[in-house]
């Protein structure tokens, strides 16, 4: 007998705009005989279905289990109506009747189907850079608003041809409701400028214009011939020049003013990518997964590529091309005999990345001997994503180094929901900002270091695209507690901003800065400013990504956070959860002589150590130094070095990672922040298994201490006694890890606890993470480590979120 006919109203939430499900959708209720509608709005999208009551079962089954590529359904809710006795399945135009709820999708690498058409001589996308469908191409960098419709990307002024538009109509095709669809005939077009050329502005925005002639052709002539050319991709321009070529490549880090951070390479495939790296299976995923990161990867001996692309590395950053821009530039390379490029952000060291066509050509200018260029506008830069991969357990895991192309805007969930619409502000360097509403939280790009004005202005604008884009208007802003952070002035100016807009504040003078642990909740539209430790904020960023709330143990290193009694945090044991914390240890306290100054030239925080270590007021100054620093200047740090004044006093990882590599005669000075703890474990020797003692002892006034001086002393005598550096980086951080050890399992059994979070920026040094978390284990500990988001403070701003929310939840019982 038949089933009953019954009808349903489904309610789809998640990332489920812009990526084919509205013609899923379409497909599967023809395929089961139902009748009704599905449509796009501000929330996400909604379906009616009529048909057979076991049809309709089905359906509500496989809209999760089936969905595309590209969607993530978080949920499904359905509920019956009654029956209408509709004959037909439509998709219905979009609406927007209320507060914006929808997920936009990222950035998604070219799909297979895409590719096969940019490489047939026969099909009229041949070799067209922009060819896009449901399930690859531009999203977050174009979208301007929502719904995701191409009246809100900068796809608006491109008008469809009519077998573009064929194709955007039929529910038959993948190019159905794909909004950014085009072709050479009306969509976006490649240019090349230059060399020499006279640049107009005003040509590279001319919808529907010719070509120059085999423009990408020519473009791989000459990086072929050692030029270096600005490419506008995706998120922003690139800089890219021949991977092999040493004069190419130190030409350009002479006009960037990059001295030695690391430059990014983009090779074919992963054919390309093994003949210069290993790579093995998480690896191989995580380099061909939609989002396209830069992976990390052990550098071949002999690898064909000029040593100055990544000084100081035994790894090589490498990523696949993710446009079809990319693919048809490496493929002309190919045929020239070149297998890699290195593709590095198109700005000037510590600018963030270009990505107006104006400003391209402004800065880019003395740079790039060319321009490949083209005229779709990009909404929002995003720099290239950074991953390494570290065993963990059974298997290797993704530890995030930068979160921007690819995975955002893809939203977090709060543990704890936040009871009032908030943005959290982050902290100084490695920016990033988010905005959270109800459980759903929204991380940003990276953004950079916040020292720069341009760097400043893409965090407000940046900021201000992420409240409309998924409608917060925030109620609380958190910040770090460092009073001169431009992420917590931010936070106070747009605090009176709102004050002054009519919108009341919470029982506090305006512009002042709360620093205790506890914030009101007062009735009302008050805005409230919340402080929260930096290093609290990475132990919430770890726990609210694994959806925990604690209380847990958690190793917090990293180079500097404001510490809660005013002094340079970076070396810390804390015992809590997202609502509080308490601190179990930390690092013996030492004076930074100079302050920042030590940051920049490792040298300084040597002498204090050694003169800490060796309770001489004058010490020596190592062999490793002696040809890098006055003898005048050594002993004037070192005097100075007790002194509060010109020292302030640090516990941080990072700084005695510094002191460590300035011994060993890597790193005296530096020319980006952690180079020397970098370089000091890019040299260490696997093999060795000998270790420095670093004890953990007892309970102070402000907890128990881990003590170096031994470690200090001891690699001082290696050194002297023609150890290898390798040698000594090995035994330090062997030393360092069972000391982090041995210190959790302690603090753990002294608090009645069995989980313990590894976080800050320390701990993207892969051979120490790898050897706290497998002693960890071995101690029958649970650990949790970054995965989604950074260990460094590109996490903060989450961590602040998930603390704010936590706070308001404990407040309100």
């Amino acid at each position: 007998m038949p089933s009953s006919r019954v009808r349903a109203r489904a309610r789809v939430d998640g990332t489920v705009q812009g990526v084919g499900f509205r013609p899923f959708v379409y497909r599967l209720a023809g395929e089961l005989e139902l009748a009704g509608w599905v449509r796009n709005d501000e929330r996400g999208v909604e379906v009616e279905v009529e048909g057979a009551k076991n049809a309709v079962g089905d359906f509500l089954a496989r809209l999760p289990a089936e969905a595309p590529p590209l969607a993530r359904v978080e949920r499904v809710h359905s509920q019956p109506l009654p029956v209408q006795g509709e004959s037909r399945f439509v998709i219905a135009p979009s609406v927007r009747t209320g507060q914006a709820d929808a997920l936009v999708a990222p950035d998604a690498a070219t799909c297979a189907d895409c590719l096969a058409e940019l490489r047939d001589p026969r099909d009229r996308r041949f070799r067209y850079p922009f060819v896009n469908c449901t399930n690859c191409g531009p999203r977050f960098t174009i979208v301007r608003g929502v719904p995701y419709d191409r009246p809100l990307t900068t796809m608006t002024g491109f008008e469809m041809c009519a077998m573009c538009r064929a194709e955007y109509e039929d529910p038959g095709d993948r190019r159905f409701h794909a909004q950014p669809n085009a072709c050479p005939l009306c969509g976006p077009h490649a240019r090349l400028l230059g060399p020499g050329a006279e640049v107009a502005v005003s040509a590279l925005s001319r919808p529907g214009a010719v070509d120059a002639p085999d423009a990408l052709g020519s473009a791989a002539r000459l990086l072929a011939q050692g030029a270096i050319l600005a490419v506008k991709g995706l998120g922003g321009y690139h800089l890219a020049c021949l991977a092999k070529d040493e004069s190419a490549v130190g030409t350009l880090r002479a006009r960037k003013r990059r001295e030695d951070r690391p430059f990014a390479l983009m090779v074919a495939d992963l054919v390309a990518a093994r003949r210069l790296a290993f790579v093995d299976e998480e690896e191989a995923a995580l380099l061909t997964e939609p989002a396209r990161p830069i992976v990390l990867l052990p550098r071949r001996a002999g690898a064909p590529v000029a040593h100055s692309v990544a000084p100081g590395a035994r790894e090589l950053g490498l990523m696949l091309p993710y446009t079809p821009l990319h693919h048809i530039l490496l493929a002309d390379l190919s045929a020239l005999g070149v297998s890699a490029l290195v593709m590095t952000s198109g700005n000037v060291s510590d600018e963030p990345i270009a990505y107006e066509d104006e400003d391209a050509l402004d800065r880019l200018g003395g740079i790039a001997d060319a321009f490949l260029v083209h005229d779709r506008p990009i909404h929002m830069r995003t720099d290239d994503s950074v991953i390494r991969v570290a065993r963990i357990g059974e298997r290797g895991r993704p530890l995030p180094l930068r979160r921007s192309r690819g995975y955002v805007p893809g939203g977090l969930r709060l543990p704890v929901p936040t009871a009032r619409p908030l943005l959290a502000c982050g902290a100084e360097l490695k920016s990033t900002f988010c905005v959270a509403r109800g459980e759903r939280a929204w991380v940003s790009h990276h953004i950079g270091d916040l020292g720069n004005w341009e760097t400043l202005r893409s965090f407000r604008e940046g900021i201000a695209h992420f409240e409309e884009l998924f409608a917060v208007a925030p109620e609380v802003i958190a910040h770090d507690l460092h009073p001169d952070y431009l992420s917590t002035a931010y936070a106070v100016d747009r605090e009176r901003e709102m004050a002054d807009s009519g919108v009341e504040l919470a029982g506090r003078p305006r512009g002042e800065l709360p620093h205790g642990p506890e914030i009101e909740l007062p009735d009302g539209p008050e805005i409230e400013l919340v402080g929260v430790q930096h290093h609290h904020a990475h132990l919430a960023a770890v726990l609210a990504e694994h959806g925990e709330t604690g209380p847990a143990v958690g190793a917090i290193y990293d180079g500097s956070g404001y510490g809660t009694d005013g002094t340079v945090w970076g070396g810390e044991l804390l015992v809590g959860g997202l609502a509080g914390f308490e601190r179990a240890g930390h690092l013996r306290p030492i004076g930074m002589p100079g302050g920042d100054r030590a940051v920049r030239q490792p040298w300084r925080m040597a002498c204090a150590w050694v003169a800490e270590a060796t309770e001489d007021p004058l010490p020596a100054i190592p062999p490793a130094l002696t040809a890098h620093v006055d003898p005048d200047r050594w002993a004037a740090v070192a005097r100075i070095a007790r002194t509060a004044a010109a020292a302030p006093i640090t516990t941080s990882v990072g700084r005695l990672c510094d002191a460590v590599a300035a011994l060993c005669g890597l790193r005296h000075e530096v020319t980006y922040e952690g180079q020397a703890a970098i370089e000091l474990e890019a040299v260490a020797d696997p093999e060795e298994r000998g270790a420095y003692a670093i004890p953990y002892t007892g309970d102070g006034p402000t907890g128990g201490q881990f003590d170096p001086r031994a470690a200090i002393t001891a690699a001082i005598a290696d050194l002297t006694a023609g150890a290898s550096v390798a040698t000594v980086s090995a035994r330090f951080h062997n030393g360092l890890a069972a000391a982090t050890t041995s210190a959790c399992v302690q603090v753990a059994a002294d608090a009645g606890l069995s989980l313990v979070v590894l976080a800050g920026g320390v701990f993207q040094n892969r051979l120490l993470l790898e050897g706290v978390a497998a002693g960890l284990a071995d101690a029958g500990l649970r650990v949790l480590t970054p995965e989604r988001l950074p260990p460094n403070d590109g996490a903060i701003s989450y961590g602040q979120a998930a603390i704010a929310a936590a706070r308001m939840s404990v407040d309100a019982r």
